[in-house]
């Protein structure tokens, strides 16, 4: 997605070798402009793929997920990575290891939210070493539903998350891809949509 991308490099930080920082508009402050042009890229790549729900892992994926869900008229689940005192009955999870944040994570949804007729399109906002949708497919396929696809906003390509992803069957749809940073500045490979 050219907007994606260009956006990425007049705001996105490159910090260290394989961290990128788009907290002003994606992972922090949100761009509910290019949030929506995003929601609407996904929803048209998947519009007849028969979708019925968009599932996300807090907190980062849940602004593009809502758009793409917006766009497809399908309920948005995002996982949460905290248990709280509402959550009694019937949760499925999984653990999640968090790059960025070097945390192992009990994330959980619901089970009344996801069944066996689900067909589910999962999103988030970046994907590095394929922790947290690993966990997702892992809640997803508790419930007996089916994830059509991953779609994510900007994958790390030199990290190995794709290739986890695609061996355990799934398939992945990205917006931008980074090949690489070289002297502190993006490198594209390219996008799936």
């Amino acid at each position: 997605m050219k907007k994606l991308e260009e956006r990425i490099l007049r705001d996105g930080n490159v910090l260290g070798e394989n961290i990128l920082k788009v907290d002003s508009f994606l992972t922090h402050q949100v761009d509910f402009s290019l949030m929506k042009e995003i929601g609407q890229v996904f929803a048209e790549k998947f519009c007849n793929a028969g979708i019925t729900k968009v599932v996300t892992i807090e907190a980062s994926g849940i602004a593009p997920a809502i758009y793409v869900a917006d766009s497809l008229n399908v309920p948005m689940i995002f996982a949460k990575k905290s248990k709280n005192i509402t959550m009694t009955e019937g949760i499925l999870t999984a653990e999640v290891y968090s790059f960025t944040k070097q945390v192992t994570s009990t994330v959980s949804i619901a089970e009344k939210f996801l069944d066996a007729s689900d067909k589910v399109l999962i999103i988030d906002d970046f994907l590095a070493n394929g922790q947290a949708a690993k966990g997702l497919v892992e809640i997803i396929q508790q419930a007996g539903a089916q994830v059509e696809a991953i779609g994510i906003v900007i994958e790390k390509s030199f990290q190995d998350g794709r290739n986890l992803l695609e061996e355990a069957g799934q398939k992945v749809v990205s917006l931008a891809r980074i090949e690489k940073f070289v002297d502190g500045k993006v490198v594209f490979g390219k996008a799936d949509a």
